[in-house]
């Protein structure tokens, strides 16, 4: 059968290095496949001169130096979420190749690679747009990607106390925070820091962004559930006149007073889905429901 020629932009944790077998798997059916691969530098010099592999790249590229078909992130969520903030609004679909453990956006196992190939040259799988988080502020602009698919955190800085965070949603107040901080989450990430602080389980897809704070001072706080196309307005008082905000676990830190606005980004991130993985399946798996502890 004669195969049309896909160009593939491949990413991947360099920190991973007992995994080159897969990555040495998924290289060579890229190859028989005669696609064209493009390799992201860090990557590329991390396969070729740490993991001594013969990497056939077309091209070796930096920031956002890339068209491609398809992205493959070779790696956990995390990298799947750095990826996609190369990707930004390319609109290009991302493939998650999960290195290690099941993801959520990792999901597709080095076993299953010449499957998955297979399905995308054939057209036989299905394309999920994930909602982004966007962050802007009236400040010194933030010096990162400002987009997040999982998460903002607003948080107190080591040494602080609790910060206050004020927050209205399309200009009503609604109430302020003294926490830790306060995780602004999409369905995407809600099974992230979200999840970890008692925010609530988002199937993707439904159209909303959770607020979640991190250790409260007070107890009858609660998680809020707005719909996606609210504006959140927050801003921040802290004893330490900073504090830090984390885009998808990228932080950086934030003056005191310094008015964040949040909303939906006006792009999504194409998720590749294999027809045959179900988000329930991995939910189960990951939260281990059903197996017996007793």
């Amino acid at each position: 059968m004669e195969h049309r020629r896909l160009r593939f932009a491949l990413f991947g944790n360099v920190y991973q290095t007992k995994k080159s077998a897969s990555i040495q798997k998924v290289l060579a059916c890229l190859s028989q496949r005669g696609a064209e691969v493009l390799v992201d530098q860090e990557y590329y010099q991390f396969l070729t001169e740490d993991q001594k592999l013969d990497v056939n790249a077309a091209k070796i590229f930096t920031d956002d130096d890339f068209d491609a078909d398809i992205v493959i992130s070779m790696g956990g969520d995390g990298t799947f979420l750095k990826a996609a903030s190369r990707v930004r609004q390319k609109m290009i679909p991302i493939l998650g190749i999960n290195m290690g453990r099941l993801g959520f956006l990792a999901d597709i196992s080095p076993n299953d690679i010449e499957k998955c190939l297979d399905a995308i040259y054939e057209e036989d799988y299905s394309i999920e747009n994930r909602a982004l988080i966007q962050v802007t502020t009236d400040g010194e602009p933030l010096e990162g990607y400002n987009c997040a698919l999982n998460d903002v955190a607003i948080l107190k800085r080591d040494t602080a106390s609790m910060i206050s965070i004020r927050a209205s949603i399309n200009g009503d107040y609604l109430t302020t925070y003294q926490a830790d901080g306060l995780v602004i989450s999409s369905p995407t990430g809600s099974t992230a820091y979200s999840l970890s602080n008692g925010g609530p389980i988002i199937v993707p897809g439904t159209k909303v962004i959770s607020m979640t704070a991190v250790a409260p001072h007070s107890m009858n706080i609660r998680p809020i559930v707005l719909a996606d196309s609210s504006e959140i307005t927050l801003t921040v008082e802290s004893r330490s006149h900073n504090f830090l905000i984390a885009i998808d676990g990228r932080s950086e830190k934030c003056k005191e007073g310094t008015k964040l606005t949040l909303r939906r980004a006006p792009y999504d991130v194409k998720v590749v889905k294999r027809s045959d993985q179900r988000y329930f399946n991995t939910l189960r798996e990951k939260m281990m429901w059903g197996i017996d502890v007793r």
